[in-house]
């Protein structure tokens, strides 16, 4: 029987549908198919359980004989009779069967069985696809009919439309016709009109600007000429000498230049014995060296521009003397100034106090004294902070005559700790003229404490002050001026020393052979850290 039902069958598999469309029973066709192929397997499955029971019987045959066949564990018990021998031939014949069942049920299983499991699987997949192919073909013939039947409706839409449109489209021409006259007779003259008239207002705008940005430079030209004449005058009154000498007063630090270092004969210290303390007296004297030379990297040694606290004191004790000087006497003379209004104010609110005694009627004389008490204790203090003032400016000005005094009569500054500790702390006094910026430490000197205090004091302060180990080494690769506090100048190419890795903000802290110490940016060195920093 064909899949495919023709319509010459139409009286058989046929149904009429869609106003004559004849439509194949599809339905049924794929249901008869599905019944065939069920049945297959129905047939396939007795065939399988066919071949399990020839398996089971032959096997259930081959123990039988192997359960009463003769035992042959000697040759002396071989059967004499022939009642035993026929029996033992009986089983051999059985055996011979049960092996003959055996390839029955393999003959089955191979061209039977297997065949039907193929050809079932190939059914399968054949139906599938004629299935797909028959849904397809009955879609596409759905599909054809609706667009059959849309454009049907359509025409019947449009005939009905038609002539809508028509009278749609001749009022509308009229409409056009009309406003097409209006447009090229009345509006778009008057728009040109306008545009006209815009134009020639621009054109006189720029007239006008030209004028007033000619008449805007001519007025000023006179004012120019006399701020050009002013620009020369200023010029002319640039005086070099005196520019320096006032750099040279505001920058002039007092300090003396340090003295030659006496030739000291260390090999002495070798041969002696350690109980006598040498050794440890020799440590304390180059520490006292690294306390002299390195107090100006320790006081600047951060990068940030930041400076310790308490980096400025009342006494200015964190300038060199000369500046210490100049801002001391500066404050003495702004002290005074403040003096002199509080007592004129004082005098003016005594005069008033006399005013108001003899004529009550202007005002009491007793609402003046809280304020007459109050500038009292002003003027009072006032005169107690020049005093104070005056008195660190005596030491100062003592202080700078009597070192050049004690230089020319005494030897070299290290030979007398005592008028060290006296005068300034050694990391105060650096070769180039530095200072620290610790106030606590010149103020403490200016209070002339006993000797043994101060060392204990001046040993707290720099107990630490042993140069850190170096860790490795770096080589500078771009040039950097250090300018900002506690950074350190290096030259392209130079090898410093490096003492502290960079801790996550981009700067490496350094020193150069000469011991000056300071941070620089990471990225201008290559660094090369040593084993034992690497592995710790």
């Amino acid at each position: 029987m064909s899949m495919c039902i023709m319509p010459k069958t139409i009286g058989s598999l046929s149904r009429v549908t869609h106003e004559g469309y004849i439509l194949d029973q599809f339905d049924n066709i794929e249901k008869h198919t599905q019944w065939g192929i069920d049945f297959l397997e129905r047939y396939t499955k007795f065939v399988k359980e066919r071949l399990d029971i020839e398996q089971s019987y032959a096997k259930q045959l081959r123990n039988l004989v192997k359960k009463y066949g003769p035992k042959r564990s000697s040759k002396d018990e071989e059967p004499r009779f022939t009642y035993c021998q026929s029996f033992f031939q009986v089983l051999n014949e059985l055996n011979d069967y049960a092996g003959q069942r055996e390839v029955v049920a393999e003959e089955i299983g191979h061209r039977v069985y297997g065949e039907l499991m193929r050809y079932s699987h190939e059914l399968k997949m054949e139906r599938k696809a004629h299935l797909q192919e028959g849904r397809k073909a009955q879609q596409y013939l759905d599909t054809c009919w609706k667009q059959m039947d849309n454009a049907k409706q359509q025409l019947n839409l449009r005939t009905h439309m038609a002539d809508d449109c028509k009278n749609e489209y001749a009022a509308q021409l009229q409409n056009f016709n009309s406003e097409q006259q209006k447009h090229f007779q009345f509006i778009m003259p008057q728009i040109f009109k306008n545009l006209q008239d815009m134009d020639e207002r621009r054109i006189v705008k720029l007239s006008e600007c030209y004028r007033g940005f000619a008449e805007a430079e001519r007025r000023v030209t006179p004012i120019i000429n006399k701020c050009l004449e002013g620009m020369i005058s200023a010029a002319k009154s640039v005086d070099d000498r005196k520019d320096s000498l006032i750099v040279v007063e505001s920058f002039k630090s007092g300090f003396e230049p340090p003295g030659d270092f006496p030739f000291e004969d260390f090999s002495q210290n070798i041969y002696r014995t350690v109980s006598d303390g040498s050794l440890s007296a020799q440590k304390q004297e180059i520490r006292g060296d690294q306390k002299y030379t390195t107090g100006k990297s320790k006081g600047k040694l951060w990068p940030f521009g930041k400076k310790s606290k308490g980096a400025t004191s009342e006494d200015f004790s964190h300038l060199p003397p000369e500046q210490r000087r100049k801002k001391l006497q500066q404050k003495i003379d702004e002290l005074n100034k403040e003096l002199q209004k509080e007592m004129d104010q004082r005098d003016a609110l005594n005069k008033m106090k006399d005013v108001y005694e003899r004529n009550p009627q202007m005002g009491d004389s007793g609402s003046l004294h809280p304020k007459i008490s109050e500038t009292m204790g002003n003027i009072d203090k006032l005169r107690h902070e020049i005093q104070k003032h005056e008195t660190w400016l005596f030491e100062v000005e003592n202080r700078t005559c009597g070192r050049g005094d004690r230089r020319l009569s005494g030897g070299a500054a290290f030979d007398r700790p005592a008028e060290i500790n006296h005068h300034g702390t050694p990391g105060r006094e650096s070769p180039e003229g530095s200072y620290m910026d610790d106030p606590n430490q010149e103020h403490r000197a200016n209070q002339r404490y006993p000797e043994p205090q101060r060392a204990v004091e001046f040993d707290d302060e720099f107990e630490d002050d042993e140069p850190l180990p170096a860790v490795g080494h770096c080589k500078a690769l771009y040039p950097f001026e250090g300018q900002n506090e506690g950074t350190l100048a290096m030259q392209e190419g130079e090898v410093l020393y490096v003492i502290e890795e960079d801790k996550g903000d981009g700067w490496t802290r350094t020193r150069k052979q000469n011991g000056q110490e300071g941070y620089v940016p990471t990225s201008y060195v290559d660094i090369t850290l040593e084993k034992t920093s690497k592995g710790s």
